[in-house]
């Protein structure tokens, strides 16, 4: 993420790559403060073993096109919510990457950390049967809780 206020969208990837067994890397890398770490940290990813990179950014959101820049391992961006402009200034930041330099761009805040998450689970389960399993098991009981209580007027 670019900055420690992120975690707060962040965490809801981190949660989901916990519960489905992924291992994972949680690091705060700024384009615009950090950017010789940012560099060093992309360039090393695929011979560390990196399967994807989950980025989020608000505002300006260089980080998703920085590091997708200086890597060939998938980028998922996610955009994290601004105040000033309520997070389209990092969902548009992210998601108009030039032809050539792609970057998967998820929802803005939570659910767009979330589905990263259950994104990044996907890439490295087609690698790692045990995650495609965790993930597999995830939808199941996932589609079961809407079958179970179809009624939204009971308690939950």
């Amino acid at each position: 993420m670019g900055s420690r206020s992120d975690w707060d969208t962040m965490q809801h990837a981190v949660e989901k790559l916990d519960a489905l067994g992924v291992g994972h890397e949680v690091r705060v890398v700024s384009a615009h403060r950090t950017p010789d770490l940012l560099f060093e940290y992309a360039e090393s990813a695929q011979s560390r073993g990196l399967l994807a990179i989950i980025a989020g950014a608000g505002g300006a959101a260089h980080l998703p096109g920085m590091v997708a820049a200086k890597t060939i391992v998938p980028v998922l961006g996610v955009p994290v919510q601004s105040r000033a402009l309520n997070g389209m200034d990092s969902l548009l930041s992210i998601a108009q990457m030039p032809a050539g330099i792609p970057v998967g761009t998820l929802a803005i805040g939570r659910a767009g950390a979330a589905n990263a998450g259950l994104l990044a689970a996907a890439i490295v389960g087609a690698h790692q049967p045990a995650v495609r399993e965790a993930l597999e098991q995830f939808r199941r009981t996932q589609t079961a809780r809407v079958l179970d209580d179809p009624d939204p007027r009971t308690p939950a």
